[in-house]
């Protein structure tokens, strides 16, 4: 049986090591899916393998697994903790490096350091305690990079532990036996191997705080539950712990508190900031029987709600588990990364090697000292670190930030796939209009009254779930009609309901459907026509074979449904409407819009194929709709994207959901995935371009033109800062704007 794994990942420093994991777990029988973040440390594995084989090949590859906690705040944790020792280690390093840089640069700009004490010792302290930085704080390079270099998987680690020892071993070699090397070569190296540990040591830390920030969205929303609540319980108000509530308990919310648990309204009326939830800021009115959201904070009114849902079947838990869910996922863009740095190492081993080989033939004297100083800057320049936090560090980052706003990415693939639409489509009813339409025209045959002829028609509606029977429902309400009961019903998708009621069979349904099943509604074309151009929807009802009545309904259109089609108009995407409404209707709701291409009289089952013609030429396409007829649309369009007020069934078939009933959320969504690829494109950029630039550089190409080598210690830096500079860049998205119109 398929299942989704999340294993907790730990010695993963750079692209390669991604590439590594990736591998080696995908190489495991019954495998589907992998996705290996190294911004979380973590590797998200589909398939029928058990978790126990999966740790087996992660271990067998050289980098320790486990199960992932489900809880975010395990991840944050951890982070922290592995902040703090690397802040630990790193201030180690920083004070035993010191002595060692004062010492070997000391002399140089005062030569009587160096005569006070003496050559050998001041080469002996300066071994001393390169030593000691290499065998504590940079233990880690060592004890992780040569089993890898050995197992012919060689890491960032391995291009350090390379680097460092390479320059160490020089230095004893000249210290203890000095005659060994021509006088011009008998220079020691120990500050380059200290400093590139330090430096080192501390892009890791910079880049472990910048880590933990990228989960702030998850950690704000795991905090927004409170701890305790007041329930109801033998008579008597009496404060628990939210996990000891249960379905069916009686919460007391008092104002300004934060709602613990998903639950409705029994007493009591208030306002409610939703804005966590849904991204929208306005208060939002609350009454008995309203539902309420747990995280959401109450306003100035004191009510009672009666516990819904408690636990992981919570609105915000089901947030957070799609919020962490996305954020582990792998972009398409990330695919070519990996298949890059999955090589990149050994082919930096490979620079290296011919470098020092190059200098060894072609270099001036001391040939071995430049050799050593442009064979080390390679290896410590080249680590792919920014390469592998390139990708998912901007995607954590931009899909906690849409979460905020009210934009749920339930797959990372729409994150990249939305930057690219062409084409956006919407369902009418229910995403461009308020999905609650009101019977504004009723139409009776004369052989009938208009209360009879209601309340059979709403007697069958009240069966159905469809926007439309609401109407009717709500008319018969108003009237006070008293409702007959109504069997054998039986629905027809798209085309109407029928069944028995009070011995007639009563159909109610399109034109269409009045047509195929042999009734004649000619008598109404004229009311029809009249309320056609109002741009009301028209259907019809037949009792015993014999038309009943005409009923039309209108649904006021969405609050900000028209600057979403300006927005996306202005950023040059083709928008259409499908509908299943007369094409008279249709066009009146989408002139109103200034919506050009309009698909009326559309079946649910024809949505898809309309959805391929609407395409037209190659293009990424998006289709925005809320009901259940919407499903197999928005599982067929590139992104699906689902009004949060809808269905569940529109809600598990989508890529994307917004939480709000606005649609400018449609905006937001495109303005996220516009800004994340973005910033994507210029860490990449940074990334593979500071590597292909200075690679050579490292290597000594302009040495002829300039005299100029670069040291290792600057290499070492420019490292550690590229991977603060990727992870910085993604951080700015976290200030991304919630009103992109």
């Amino acid at each position: 049986m398929s299942q989704t794994v999340t294993l907790s990942i730990e010695k993963m420093n750079c692209a390669s090591c991604v590439g590594r994991v990736d591998r080696a777990l995908a190489a495991v029988t019954g495998v589907t899916e992998v996705s290996v973040n190294l911004a979380t440390d973590t590797a998200t594995v589909t398939g029928d393998a058990s978790v126990g084989t999966l740790i087996r090949a992660a271990n067998d590859a050289g980098y320790p697994a486990r199960r992932a906690e489900a809880d975010a705040a395990e991840l944050g944790a951890r982070l922290e903790a592995a902040g703090r020792d690397l802040q630990r280690m790193t201030l180690v390093a920083a004070v035993l490096t010191l002595p060692v840089f004062v010492l070997a640069m000391g002399s140089h700009i005062f030569p009587q350091l160096g005569e006070m004490i003496g050559r050998n010792t001041n080469h002996l302290i300066q071994g001393v305690l390169t030593t000691l930085v290499l065998a504590w704080p940079g233990r880690r390079f060592f004890a992780d990079g040569f089993p890898a270099l050995i197992k012919g998987a060689p890491d960032m680690n391995s291009l350090v532990a390379l680097g460092t020892s390479a320059a160490w071993i020089y230095s004893v070699v000249v210290m203890l036996a000095p005659g060994l090397f021509p006088a011009m070569s008998q220079g020691v190296y120990f500050e380059a191997a200290a400093v590139i540990v330090t430096l080192i040591l501390t892009g890791r830390w910079l880049e472990a705080r910048a880590r933990g920030r990228t989960g702030a969205a998850i950690r704000a929303l795991v905090g927004l539950r409170p701890p305790t609540a007041q329930v109801m319980r033998d008579g008597q108000a009496t404060e628990i712990a939210v996990e000891q509530i249960r379905t069916g308990d009686h919460v007391l919310l008092r104002p300004g508190e934060r709602v613990p648990v998903d639950g409705v309204i029994i007493e009591g009326t208030t306002t409610a900031d939703e804005a966590m939830i849904s991204g929208e800021p306005l208060p939002v009115e609350k009454r008995p029987g309203d539902a309420m959201t747990g995280g959401t904070v109450n306003g100035s009114g004191s009510v009672t709600l009666e516990t819904a849902a408690v636990g992981e079947a919570t609105v915000l838990a089901g947030i957070i588990r799609l919020v962490q869910s996305a954020q582990g996922s792998k972009l398409p863009v990330q695919a070519l990364v990996d298949r890059i740095t999955l090589w990149f190492v050994p082919a930096v081993l490979a620079v290296a090697l011919v470098t020092v080989l190059a200098w060894l033939v072609l270099g001036p004297a001391p040939v071995l000292s430049y050799a050593l100083v442009a064979g080390v800057s390679v290896l410590i320049i080249a680590c792919p670190c920014a390469m592998g936090l390139a990708t998912p560090t901007s995607v954590m980052v931009a899909i906690g930030r849409a979460a905020e706003m009210g934009v749920l990415f339930r797959k990372g693939d729409a994150l990249q796939s939305l930057a690219a639409v062409d084409v956006v489509v919407f369902d009418k009813t229910g995403t461009l209009t308020e999905g609650r339409p009101v019977l504004q025209s009723l139409s009776v045959a004369p052989t009938f009254e208009k209360d009879r002829a209601l309340a059979l028609i709403a007697a069958l509606e009240a069966r159905s779930e469809h926007p439309l029977a609401r109407a009717i429902l709500a008319a018969a309400q108003e009237a006070a009609l008293d409702l007959p009961a109504a069997s054998e019903i039986a629905a027809q998708d798209g085309m109407g309901i029928t069944g028995m009621v009070e011995g007639h069979r009563i159909l109610i349904g399109s034109a269409r459907m009045m047509q195929e099943q042999g009734v004649d509604v000619s008598g109404f074309d004229s009311d029809r026509t009249t309320c056609e151009a109002r741009g009301q929807t028209v259907f019809y009802a037949a009792s015993d074979g014999q038309p009943l009545a005409l009923l039309a309904v209108s649904d006021a259109i969405r609050p900000g449904a028209g600057a979403l089609i300006a927005g996306l108009k202005k950023r040059g995407v083709r928008v259409a409407m499908v509908t299943g409404d007369s094409e008279e209707a249709a066009s009146v709701i989408a002139a109103e819009l200034g919506i050009d291409t309009v698909a009326a009289r559309v079946l649910p089952a024809e949505k898809t194929e309309t959805l391929h013609r609407l395409r037209g030429t190659p293009g990424t396409l998006a289709f925005v709709g809320d009901g259940i007829n919407d499903a197999p649309a928005l599982a067929a369009a590139d992104v699906g994207i689902a009004i949060g007020t809808g269905t569940d069934v529109a809600i598990e078939a989508a890529d994307v959901v917004l939480m709000s009933g606005n649609p400018l959320g449609v905006l937001r969504a495109i303005h996220v995935s516009e800004q994340t690829m973005r910033n994507i494109r210029q860490n990449l950029f940074w990334a593979f371009g500071y590597n292909v630039a200075l690679i050579p550089v490292a290597a000594g190409v302009f040495f002829a033109l300039t005299g100029w080598l670069l040291s290792p210690m600057l290499a070492a830096g420019a490292m550690a800062l590229s991977s603060v500079f990727v992870l910085s860049n993604a951080l700015r998205l976290r200030r991304l704007s919630g009103d992109p119109v």
